[in-house]
């Protein structure tokens, strides 16, 4: 169905009618004209007269005005699951992020480079569920609130990059902004997943604080230890093995994960990252007002390049005209 996100504007259409007939009304008022440089008098000219170059311009309008009133092409409705979750991913962007010691596809790299191939995946079979996400670092920050646009969502956590809000790790920031967003949704199963390599060193609130409010509202924590246990480093002896994780608070993250009734995982690989699936597929969804949506198309560009082509036609019109005028011959004197 063809349709207009701003029909109001089409009452901007008579506008250059009305200042024409003003302008009319001016002319007559002003009587007689005089050349300049002589005494020849000159009646007003007349403006009576409608050329094709004036209806072309009037063309121009039309299409202008359209092309603002934006013409939208709607398709049928499709409606949205009316079950699902509500899952909050709370991602650490701290400095230790980039500590290469994860592989994928027998490829070597980054603790942050691996959470977002997992968990762009994770988002991807999550229909019907509404996701959010926040990062933090130094603070934790909103990125995207539920909301069932799962693409969106995935291209956020992709965006990302290590450093964006500070170095250092604030856990129980992080668990509170959750249960802020939580806070505004009703009817929900209130999931916080919270993927960290570090420990609490940041932030205005404590892990432990932040996890009692939670427990009172009724989310559940569901954490996960990000980075390999052992990894090897060349030095000048040759190479020795040593713990990339030593700063993983696996105590406090299994207490946030028990008190609040969730889970806890350690993933020292995709394998085991990947876990987090199963456990959250074995949620109840809950039942939700059925929605539904219409797709929509602009279509603005069709009137306004039609527009831009006209006026580029009247332009060249207009200069072969001019080109083409006979040269009066001189007057010798």
């Amino acid at each position: 169905m063809l349709t207009l996100a701003l029909p109001w504007l089409l009452l901007l259409l008579p506008l250059p009618l009305l200042l024409r007939k003003k302008q009319q009304q001016q002319a007559k008022l002003g009587g007689h004209l005089y050349l300049p440089g002589s005494d020849v008098e000159v009646q007003s000219l007349p403006n009576k007269v409608e050329t094709s170059s004036n209806k072309g311009y009037w063309l121009v309008w039309v299409l202008l005005v359209l092309a603002v009133a934006r013409p939208l092409w709607m398709g049928e409705p499709i409606e949205l699951p009316s079950k699902g979750r509500d899952l909050m991913l709370s991602v650490d962007l701290s400095g230790s992020m980039q500590i290469e010691d994860m592989v994928i596809d027998g490829k070597v790299t980054d603790r942050f480079t691996l959470i977002q191939h997992v968990i762009s995946q994770f988002i991807e079979r999550r229909k019907g569920d509404r996701i959010g996400l926040i990062l933090f670092a130094d603070h934790a920050y909103l990125q995207s609130p539920l909301t069932q646009d799962r693409r969106t969502v995935a291209q956020y956590l992709n965006e990302a990059e290590i450093g964006l809000v500070g170095r250092q790790t604030a856990i129980g920031e992080a668990i509170a902004l959750g249960v802020k967003r939580f806070d505004q949704v009703e009817n929900s199963n209130r999931v916080l997943i919270l993927l960290t390599d570090g420990s609490n060193n940041a932030g205005s609130i404590s892990p432990e604080q932040a996890t009692d409010i939670a427990a009172k509202r009724g989310i559940t924590i569901y954490t996960v230890g990000v980075g390999a246990e052992v990894m090897e480093r060349r030095t000048l002896f040759g190479k020795e093995r040593v713990n990339p994780s030593m700063d993983l608070d696996e105590t406090q993250l299994k207490q946030i994960a028990e008190k609040t009734g969730g889970s806890y995982f350690r993933a020292r690989n995709t394998e085991e990252l990947e876990r987090i699936y199963q456990e959250i597929d074995k949620l109840e969804p809950i039942s939700r007002e059925q929605l539904s949506y219409r797709p929509q198309s602009e279509l603005f560009y069709w009137p306004l390049g039609l527009a831009l082509l006209l006026t580029i036609f009247k332009s060249l019109g207009q200069l072969t005209v001019f080109s083409n005028k006979p040269k009066q011959p001189s007057r010798g004197r």
